[in-house]
């Protein structure tokens, strides 16, 4: 690539200082660090705790609603799956009424894990919005749920 035209130090401190994307992905993993540290002890990581969270309703999803839920694709999410499945946390169930679908299971320790876990996210939570207290959090997620 002898003939390439360098781009300006200007152009690399422009797309540095505005690129959203670049933003959004130094956010998420300081977020998504913060909460690793305080779910550890759990046993947790975050990721782990909101597929968690996502099995927690009345009927178990579909493997298919939760990737579409958690913004994965079922490959990633299945790979995401294996640890908790070790763990006796989610249980693949194959569904009653069409067998090729599979239905992901919050099993009872995997709701008492939640139970303890859950005021450990929530502490997190209300510290992290603290650090956004100026702006509006309500309009962040807003935003933030706008880009996905």
């Amino acid at each position: 690539m002898s003939n390439a035209v360098a781009l300006s130090r200007e152009t690399t401190r422009k797309v540095r200082d505005t690129c959203l994307c670049l933003h959004l992905q130094r956010a998420a993993r300081a977020v998504a660090r913060r909460f690793d540290e305080v779910l550890r002890p759990l046993g947790l990581t975050s990721g782990q705790f909101s597929l968690l969270m996502s099995l927690n309703r009345p009927e178990p999803p579909t493997i298919g609603q939760v990737a579409a839920l958690l913004a994965m694709d079922r490959t990633t999410l299945t790979a995401n799956l294996k640890p908790l499945e070790r763990r006796a946390l989610v249980e693949i169930e194959v569904d009653a009424a069409d067998r090729r679908l599979r239905r992901l299971v919050l099993t009872p320790p995997g709701r008492a894990l939640l139970v303890v876990a859950f005021p450990v996210w929530q502490d997190e939570h209300q510290a992290i919005e603290a650090l956004v207290a100026d702006s509006d959090a309500d309009r962040l997620r807003t935003e933030l749920r706008a880009l996905s």
